[in-house]
C-alpha cells in the first residue's frame, strides 16, 4: 500500500485550526491598527461575535482582509498593549516608537483619529456561526461486534465542534476589551462631572460679578446726581455773590453822591453803612466757606 505523504493536510483539525503564517507588521500599519481600534471602540460591545466582526472590519479598511484574520489582528493588539504595560514605568520607554501612540490610546486621546467603520455582511461571513449538533441514533451492537466498534463522533451541520470554541473565544475577547475600557469610560465620566462643577462655579462667580457691577453703576449714578446738585448750588452761590457785590457798589455810590450831613447824622449813617458792609462781608465769607 502506498504511503500518503500529505494526507494530514485535509484533516478536520487543520480545517478548524490552520497553521497561520507570521505577518510582519510595518510601523505604519501598526499605527493605523491602533487608531482604528480606538476610534471604533463602540464595535467591541462584548456581544456574540462582535469582537471578531469588528476586527474583520478594521482589516477590510486596511486592505489586509485577505492576508490576515481577526485572531491575528487581535493578537497584534494584545501584544502592543502588553508591550506598553511593560515599558510604561521604565526610563527607556520612549525608545519604543509606538509608546507615545499607545499612551495616547490608553488615555483615550485617540478617539476620532481614524474613520468610524461599520460591520458589513462580508465581515460576518468570515466568521462561521455555531452549528447545531445532530442527534445521534442509537445502534444495537452484538457482542461479537464489540471488538470492531469505531468510537462515535459528533458532527455538526456547519463544520466540526472547533467552530463553537472559536466563537466562544471571540466572545471572551469582546468581554475583555469591554471591561478594559470600562475604567477609561468611568474616568472620562468623572472628568465630565468635574468640568460640570467647575462650569457651575464659574457661572456663580459671573453672577456675583454682574451684581457687583450693577451696584457700582448705581453708586456712579448717585455720585453723578450729587455732582449735578453741587454744580447747581455753586451757581446759586455765585449769583448771591454777584447780588452782594451789586448792593455794595450801590451803597458806595449812594455814599459818594449824598450831601455832607451833620456830624451826628453822619455818624449814624456811617454806623449803618458799616454794619451793612460787615453783614455783607460775613455773608460773603459764609458763602465762600460753603
Amino acid at each position: 500500500m502506498a504511503f500518503q505523504d500529505h494526507a494530514y493536510t485535509s484533516t478536520t483539525y487543520d480545517t478548524v485550526n490552520p497553521v497561520e503564517p507570521i505577518y510582519n507588521w510595518s510601523l505604519k500599519e501598526a499605527e493605523e491598527l491602533v487608531k482604528l481600534r480606538m476610534s471604533n471602540n463602540y464595535l467591541f460591545s462584548g456581544k456574540r461575535n462582535t469582537s471578531a466582526w469588528a476586527w474583520m472590519a478594521i482589516l477590510r479598511h486596511m486592505g489586509l482582509q485577505y492576508k490576515l484574520n481577526h485572531r491575528q489582528a487581535k493578537k497584534k493588539w494584545q501584544n502592543l498593549r502588553q508591550r506598553y504595560k511593560e515599558l510604561k514605568d521604565k526610563s527607556h520607554c520612549y525608545m519604543w516608537p509606538l509608546f507615545t501612540l499607545m499612551d495616547d490610546a490608553m488615555e483615550g486621546r485617540l478617539e476620532g483619529s481614524a474613520p468610524v467603520l461599520g460591520i458589513c455582511a462580508e465581515d460576518k461571513l468570515c466568521i462561521s456561526p455555531r452549528g447545531k449538533k445532530r442527534k445521534r441514533t442509537p445502534v444495537s451492537i452484538s457482542p461479537a461486534q464489540v471488538t470492531n466498534i469505531v468510537p462515535e463522533i459528533e458532527v455538526t451541520l456547519n463544520g466540526d465542534s472547533g467552530t463553537g470554541e472559536e466563537e466562544d473565544g471571540a466572545d471572551e475577547d469582546g468581554m475583555e476589551d469591554s471591561q478594559e475600557f470600562m475604567s477609561q469610560d468611568e474616568a472620562t465620566e468623572r472628568e465630565k462631572r468635574f468640568m460640570e462643577l467647575e462650569r457651575m462655579a464659574l457661572q456663580r462667580d459671573r453672577a456675583l460679578l454682574e451684581r457687583e457691577i450693577a451696584i457700582v453703576d448705581r453708586d456712579r449714578a448717585l455720585m453723578e446726581r450729587e455732582r449735578l446738585l453741587i454744580e447747581r448750588e455753586k451757581e446759586m452761590v455765585a449769583k448771591d455773590r454777584d447780588a452782594i457785590n451789586r448792593e455794595r457798589q450801590a451803597l458806595e455810590r449812594q455814599k459818594a453822591v449824598s450831601e455832607p450831613p451833620t456830624s451826628r447824622k453822619t455818624t449814624r449813617d456811617n454806623d449803618s453803612i458799616d454794619r451793612t458792609e460787615r453783614f455783607l462781608d460775613l455773608f460773603e465769607k459764609l458763602i465762600d466757606s460753603f
